[in-house]
């Protein structure tokens, strides 16, 4: 996308009517506004003042470029104009500004329009081009002027990108990295990225820039980029990823430092005392922990992550409510606990039936961004209503993601004045609709079949074979952790129970505390194969798994399911079959740690039997997981 499909004669004025900086921010929002680019020109304007309360977007040599990307932008615009005699902007160098962009970016702009806007930003810091926009004679020139820049700039970019970007010589006499990164990611970036560049051109000082901006990391560092390293500048108004420059000499400044004194920077980071960077935590987050978590393992872990608050608090609250009975909660019971119900109501009602749609819907927005957060959260609560379970909700974050990613590629030939109603109104309702129906029509049905048919299977069975009941039983209860498969046990032993036999229920229970237990003792023993994120969330698991929340285990089984789910499995039928053999009866249908003195049976050997399956699972994930060092 060119520049000036974004900026029109509409958006263009050639003489500034504005004194001040506040009038000429109020000056460039009315030209937006009455060209019909703004959903709400009162929120965008207090967007606009956010950001420069941060650090003025007045760059110095004469240019301001104030910007915002919020939902009050109906189509992604600019608007320019011309001070030539220059007003107070509060510029970083202190100087008068003259030339005026005025960047309005909507909040689902996708990656295209957001390049064009940090192109500009790049292209302003070559002063001839600046010199012939402030004395323009009209809107048309103007045009052509950045047109004409815009494709010597492309062409240069182009035939530098090997050099620049990739290529780092094997024996550079001096090689200094840097990042940089604002908090709108739109034009100070791009900006202090190309000072950066120019300057150690100028200076014979061989540079690679990474770029943290509204699309993405850019020209990422690399692990060998950063041995190879004499200094760092990380330029940036953000958190960025600093643990991979853990023992490297390191100049840590604010990004508008970049444009302001590029030189000084470099200088600095190339001195003998410059100061070593030392991150207080372990070196995990580096790129060799970044490579692994790309493409599908990264969608699932952006899934897993937003997941997680909602099992922890919910699972945690599930449990204190035990404590009071373990049906104090119900209304029914002689044990009812206005306190107890209120705990349980959190965090089994609300919080938990959270789970399984915020899971999908924060993977469909890893894959297409915005746009599929809706459609795959939707796709995850129709899962998490009919039967699916937390597998239905995976498919469903999957499957929205890409439905979304399809009518982008359909949508994008519509013309640019169509661009703001994609994100408003084509993509949530026909994202919506799509998962939807596919899920409805494709997905819940024979979640269902499966189901009913499990449910049969193991009624039509009985007790005949007791130790293999038990078996079943358990490792069904870890196959996908409160999905069909777990329930179909979980309901065969309720059952059961009403129908006199408890001995069953004992297995399933056995079972579905030995995943979240035998991962909390991996991440205890085995400390070196799970990241800093995980060994907390273990800690968390050795509660769920105590009060029989199977569901504390999902995010270890979504994140890596090809090694926590057969290793679940194997742990807790070992469990199951244990309690089977041990003739362990229980009839209550909940509560883990809390009803196991009310069991039938010898209550040690039923503690015995968890601990076992528990034991079993950690050492398969510790025999299956590589230290993360080895990851790919």
């Amino acid at each position: 996308m060119k520049i000036t499909e974004l900026l029109e004669e509409s958006t263009i004025k050639l003489k500034l009517d504005s004194n001040t900086k506040l009038e000429v921010i109020d000056e460039l929002i009315n030209i937006l506004d009455s060209a019909g680019k703004l959903n709400n020109k009162e929120e965008y304007k207090k967007q606009i003042l956010k950001r420069e309360s941060e650090f003025s977007t007045g760059i110095g040599e004469g240019i301001a470029i104030p910007h915002a990307k919020t939902a009050a932008v109906k189509i992604p615009s600019l608007a320019f104009g011309i001070k030539k005699e220059g007003l107070d902007y509060e510029s970083l160098d202190g100087t008068d500004a003259q030339l005026f962009f005025m960047i309005a970016a909507s909040e689902g702009a996708d990656n295209e329009h957001l390049d064009t806007l940090a192109r500009l930003s790049s292209m302003l810091m070559n002063k001839e081009f600046k010199n012939k926009l402030i004395n323009a004679k009209s809107k048309d020139e103007v045009l052509n002027l950045i047109d004409k820049q815009e494709a010597e700039y492309v062409k240069s970019k182009n035939h530098s990108t090997t050099s620049k970007e990739s290529n780092i010589s094997e024996s550079p006499s001096k090689l200094v990295l840097a990042v940089t990164a604002c908090p709108t990611g739109i034009a100070h970036t791009y900006m202090a990225a190309d000072a950066l560049n120019n300057k150690a051109k100028d200076m014979g000082i061989e540079i690679k820039v990474e770029t943290n901006g509204s699309t993405g990391v850019k020209n990422e560092l690399t692990d060998e980029d950063i041995q190879k390293a004499d200094g760092i500048i990380v330029a940036a108004d953000k958190q960025v990823e600093m643990t991979r420059f853990n023992g490297k000499k390191l100049i840590q400044v604010s990004v508008s430092d970049a444009i302001k004194d590029p030189e000084g920077l470099i200088n600095k980071a190339l001195m003998d005392d410059a100061p070593t960077y030392h991150s207080d935590k372990k070196v995990e987050g580096s790129n060799s922990d970044k490579k692994q978590r790309t493409g599908f393992y990264k969608h699932l872990m952006n899934g897993v992550s937003n997941m997680l608050p909602f099992v922890v608090g919910g699972g945690i609250l599930i449990a204190i409510s035990f404590m009071f009975g373990i049906k104090s909660f119900d209304p029914k019971d002689p044990s009812f606990n206005v306190v107890a119900k209120l705990l349980h109501d959190i965090g089994g009602t609300y919080a938990f039936s959270l789970m399984v749609p915020v899971l999908a819907g924060f993977i469909g927005m890893s894959i297409a961004d915005r746009p599929g957060f809706a459609p795959a959260m939707v796709g995850g609560f129709i899962a998490a209503n009919n039967g699916a379970g937390f597998l239905g909700g995976l498919i469903a974050g999957f499957l929205g993601g890409y439905v979304v990613i399809l009518l982008k590629k359909v949508f994008s030939g519509l013309p640019a004045s169509l661009e703001g109603i994609k994100p408003v109104l084509l993509y949530p309702l026909l994202g919506i609709l799509i998962t939807g129906a596919i899920m409805l029509l494709f997905i819940v049905n024979p979640v269902k079949a499966i189901n009913t048919a499990l449910e049969q299977w193991l009624g039509s069975m009985g007790t005949a074979n007791k130790v293999i009941l038990g078996i079943i039983l358990g490792g069904m209860m870890a196959v996908d952790m409160g999905g069909p498969v777990n329930k179909a046990a979980y309901t065969f032993g309720i059952a059961m129970i009403a129908a006199g036999k408890f001995t069953p229920h004992a297995a399933i229970m056995a079972g579905g505390m030995v995943p979240p237990l035998g991962i909390a003792i991996a991440t205890t023993f085995f400390k070196h194969k799970f990241t800093r994120e995980e060994r907390d969330a273990g800690k968390t698991c050795y509660i769920m798994g105590a009060t029989f929340i199977t569901e504390g285990a999902i995010p270890f089984a979504a994140s890596d399911p090809a090694r926590v789910i057969p290793a679940s499995i194997v742990g807790a039928a070992v469990a199951g079959g244990l309690s089977m053999m041990f003739n362990i009866g229980l009839p209550a249908p909940h509560g883990g740690i809390f009803v196991i003195p009310i069991v039938s049976g010898n209550p040690l050997l039923y503690v015995f039997a968890i601990l076992i399956g528990s034991f079993i699972t950690a050492a398969l994930l510790g025999l299956m997981k590589k230290p993360l060092d080895q990851k790919l």
